[in-house]
């Protein structure tokens, strides 16, 4: 990738600016006042509100929390001060370190969420020795330490790609967001793909797993899960921060109708870095047998020759159906399939992220078997054409749930609680390690170049947030998640069973002719 020229950076001046207070204006002399009647009429509605709230009629919450806008104590467009990052290689200490919880009620966080408590659970009874950080380092890439306030990392071997660079600096946008909130606390960090905590290894009571955090998990393991490098850019594909790619496929959304879009499934992908992938690309139509599908080969390759001008996430809702299919493990185009208004045809899933254990079918996406791609792709092509008021709605809602509840200001705080919540569990006051560095933004772009500085730029933050995090809900309880769990296979077996009926239905069209 070409690099560019270096911007000029400015001073920092980390000021806390006055805030403006807003007055009630008095009405002009020459307007009437509001009647008794209109105000009577205003106080009776605000104790209809009040008793529908009261009695669990209103939620407002629910609508509070997708109107969640976030805004930052510092205003400067250009905050990063490399100037004095190369001169002393040591992070600012003029800015903040900490900033008081805001007085205002924090929105309720998206349900998702709840899922950390799970993930953490497995330490609860025993919290989070020494020992057990120091097993998990067998596979790690990186330490991450938060001592008073401060972050270092210890850096253990290269990453695939820039993921580990790119994880660090998401760490580093979210102590700039929350500065001296989370509490001491030090962790492993892998940054492959597949889990490595098998939980038949832990089953033993006086067995205890060691916390590695990863960017997936599988329900077989016990690896605790984390966003992605990709929501602060992926560089060697060219895919902008998150808070771009949501700006541009919300564009892109508005560019053809749901109804005016071709009316089969797409993908585009690499089919070659695992057998289930290769497999889908049998699925793609032919003259003689048409699955309903238009199946892409993405070449990377070609694609960074060519300035990438086939591969703009934006430009791709243009088919009424989506596919996800995993790759090696989960993939990262999960979320960008997911942020198109088209229902997304979800081949059985082995891994989980962080939030598709919030995703539910016939709600937010239409369930596809794995073990017969190309008949039950066909299938529910044809069931979303015959029922389109119903394949839309599904599509939208899954679209609604990346836009809405997977905003950037969300993924900070689904890191914020994660983290806060395992700081809890340390047994130990952790210690600086001998090969670390502090965590700052200049610790990691001002040695950046080209695309990477780039994008760094773009999805820095410019300040500590004004808000706080989002109140998370407690804890599952045993007889919720298996509630949770039994109606989604309830509602995949029964998209099975239309399935069977149809291809049935097909069978004997055909032995009739």
């Amino acid at each position: 990738m070409k690099g560019h020229e270096e911007k000029k950076l400015m001073d920092i001046f980390w000021q806390r600016p006055a805030f403006k207070r807003h007055s009630l204006r008095s009405p002009s002399s020459n307007k009437p006042l509001c009647s008794s009647y209109l105000l009577i009429i205003f106080v009776f509605l605000l104790l209809v509100l009040a008793a529908l709230i009261f009695t669990g009629q209103v939620d407002p919450g629910k609508y509070v929390r997708y109107s969640y806008q976030r805004t930052s104590v510092v205003k400067d467009e250009n905050t990063l001060d490399c100037g004095a990052w190369n001169h002393t290689k040591s992070c600012p200490r003029n800015r903040p370190v900490r900033r008081e919880p805001s007085p205002n009620p924090a929105p309720t966080c998206p349900e998702y969420f709840r899922w950390i408590h799970e993930d953490l659970r497995h330490w609860r009874r025993t919290g989070v020795t020494k020992e057990m950080v120091e097993k998990a380092r067998a596979t790690a890439h990186f330490r991450l330490t938060i001592l008073d306030g401060k972050v270092y990392v210890e850096n253990f071997r290269p990453s695939i790609q820039t993921r580990a660079l790119f994880t660090v600096w998401g760490i580093a946008q979210l102590i700039r967001t929350y500065p001296g909130r989370l509490p001491d606390l030090e962790l492993m960090f892998d940054c492959d793909d597949r889990p490595v905590v098998e939980a038949n290894r832990f089953r033993l009571p006086d067995s205890v797993p060691p916390p590695v955090f990863r960017y997936c998990s599988d329900w077989r393991s016990l690896d605790i899960v984390f966003p992605d490098w990709s929501f602060w850019g992926w560089a060697e594909t060219n895919i902008k921060p998150w808070r771009s790619v949501l700006k541009d496929i919300k564009e892109g959304n508005k560019k053809i109708k749901w109804e005016d879009r071709e009316p089969y499934a797409y993908w585009k992908g690499n089919p070659s870095v695992c057998p289930w992938r290769a497999d889908l690309m049998k699925c793609n139509s032919t003259p003689q047998t048409d699955w309903n599908t238009r199946l892409y080969v993405q070449n990377w390759i070609a694609e960074s020759q060519q300035g990438y001008k086939q591969s703009n996430l934006g430009n791709q809702c243009t088919h009424r159906y989506k596919i996800y299919i995993e790759g090696w493990a989960w993939s990262v185009s999960e979320k960008y399939i997911f942020a198109c208004d088209s229902p997304v045809l979800l081949m059985t899933l082995r891994w989980y992220d962080f939030f598709t254990r919030g995703m539910v079918p016939q709600h937010h996406y239409w369930p596809v078997r794995d073990n017969d791609k190309c008949r039950s792709l066909k299938f529910a092509v044809d069931w979303g054409n015959n029922h389109k008021e119903k394949a839309k709605s599904i599509g939208e809602a899954g679209s609604r749930f990346i836009h809405e509840d997977m905003k950037m200001e969300y993924v900070y705080d689904y890191m914020f609680h994660l983290l806060n919540e395992y700081g809890k569990l340390i047994k130990y006051k952790p210690s600086v390690p001998a090969g670390a560095v502090e965590l700052c933004p200049e610790s990691v772009a001002c040695s950046a170049r080209g695309i990477w500085r780039e994008f760094m730029e773009e999805s820095l933050e410019k300040g500590p947030s004004e808000s706080d995090p989002c109140t998370m809900q407690p804890p599952y309880e045993p007889q919720e998640i298996q509630a949770f769990i039994d109606g989604k296979i309830e509602r995949t077996k029964q998209v099975e069973a239309w399935e069977n009926q149809y291809w049935d239905e097909q069978n004997k069209k055909q032995q009739m002719l």
